[in-house]
């Protein structure tokens, strides 16, 4: 498997937290039992199992990152459905590598400047094998990260446009 050199973060357990008693769109979330395995989990970065209560929950990406950041995102403070576990679960397993680097998926690397801006993006599509899929990622990463006015990448499915995981500047 590839060496992660970029760090893939899920949802922060206290934000987790608040989307669970109500989400950025201010809906009180519905719980979902699926019976069939695959939602991505933005809270452990794995996809779901069969029978697992999750919920989807609406996640502004960006805006937490602004407020830290101390910058106003404007039309880039998108709002959008993503699941996670009902209740609390251990977080990410880091041995995993890139979270949802599913071969022969097609993933966005959206690329944002430290003052909350798009400043480009890439479309990745993974490889077949699993190993050069994380090693897509990882290039992909560091080609974003290349250009010194890039703060963060969303990485997002192509499919949906789902918001995937964040990655900050190391």
């Amino acid at each position: 498997m590839t060496t992660v050199t970029y760090q893939p973060n899920a949802i922060a357990p206290d934000v987790l937290d608040e989307l669970r008693a109500r989400d950025d769109a201010g809906v009180v979330p519905r719980v979902h039992a699926y019976d069939m395995d695959g939602a991505p989990l933005r809270c452990c970065l794995r996809r779901s199992r069969a029978g697992e209560p999750v919920s989807l929950v609406s996640y502004a990406p960006l805006r937490r990152w602004a407020a830290e950041a101390g910058v106003d995102p404007g039309a880039y403070d998108e709002v959008g459905p993503v699941f996670i576990h009902t209740d609390r679960c251990a977080g990410p397993d880091a041995a995993l590598g890139y979270p949802f680097a599913e071969t022969g998926a097609s993933r966005v690397l959206r690329r944002y400047s430290g003052e909350g801006r798009i400043t480009g993006g890439a479309l990745v599509r993974l490889p077949d094998d699993p190993d050069q899929a994380q090693a897509a990622v990882e290039q992909a990463l560091h080609g974003a990260f290349a250009d010194p006015g890039v703060a963060l990448v969303h990485v997002r499915a192509v499919e949906y446009g789902c918001f995937q995981y964040e990655v900050r500047r190391p």
